[in-house]
């Protein structure tokens, strides 16, 4: 039995853009564009009618920018889709809000179709962290660094440590599981701890709230 497609819908004030994109996926199999938005204020709109599984989301657009319907498309719906954000500059202070804001990873406007849709497919079937060494630069250059370590780094067991190194790492969960040599529900039960202890709501905002508590080195 096949999989379901895909889902996306495409947030990008330049309708150029939304083309691209647009004939991009829609060639590929098991992926179908179901929407497309021009501004912020839409996006959220067409994503709480639609209820897509990814979003590719730019980050600058009129009304509200893509960190506000980010925002606001995580905190209103019970299984909110996952949320790319798509930029032109990849140091951007826009995207490191964004992925604080609980956006799963960030893409360059530049990328060449072969990595655009690895990153839908990724974020939509996988528990794998999108592009773990860009989001490292993004956190070298922007994370706002805790003046003291949170609480919560305290309370990570010594598994759980591990595991959130290796989610900085990239590493899907069976992955980790090989590495560590426990069962994948083992993992996965570390996962959900450290994202209880950190506050977060997925991997990529823990790795973030790692980076910025100096629990990981961004140097």
């Amino acid at each position: 039995m096949s999989r379901p497609a895909i889902r996306v819908v495409l947030a990008d004030d330049e309708r150029m853009v939304r083309t691209a994109l647009r004939a991009i996926l829609s060639a590929e199999p098991g992926l179908e564009v179901v929407g497309e938005a021009a501004t912020g204020a839409e996006a959220v709109s067409v994503v709480r009618e639609l209820r897509p599984d990814v979003v590719l989301m730019d980050v600058r657009m009129p009304e509200i920018d893509g960190i506000r319907a980010t925002e606001q498309i995580l905190a209103t719906l019970d299984e909110p889709p996952r949320v790319v954000v798509v930029t032109t500059f990849e140091n951007d202070s826009y995207v490191y809000d964004a992925l604080r804001a609980g956006a799963a990873g960030f893409l360059l406007k530049r990328a060449d179709a072969d990595a655009l849709v690895q990153a839908v497919r990724l974020v939509a079937r996988t528990d794998s962290l999108l592009f773990p060494s860009a989001v490292r630069s993004l956190a070298a250059e922007h994370a706002r660094r805790a003046a003291r370590p949170p609480a919560w780094v305290s309370r990570l067991t010594g598994r759980e440590s591990e595991v959130l190194r290796h989610m900085a790492g990239g590493l899907t969960n069976a992955e980790i599981a090989r590495r560590m040599e426990v069962g994948p529900a083992t993992v996965k039960s570390h996962v959900a701890a450290v994202l209880a202890k950190t506050g977060t709501r997925d991997r990529t905002q823990a790795v973030i709230a790692a980076y910025e508590a100096g629990f990981l080195n961004v140097g």
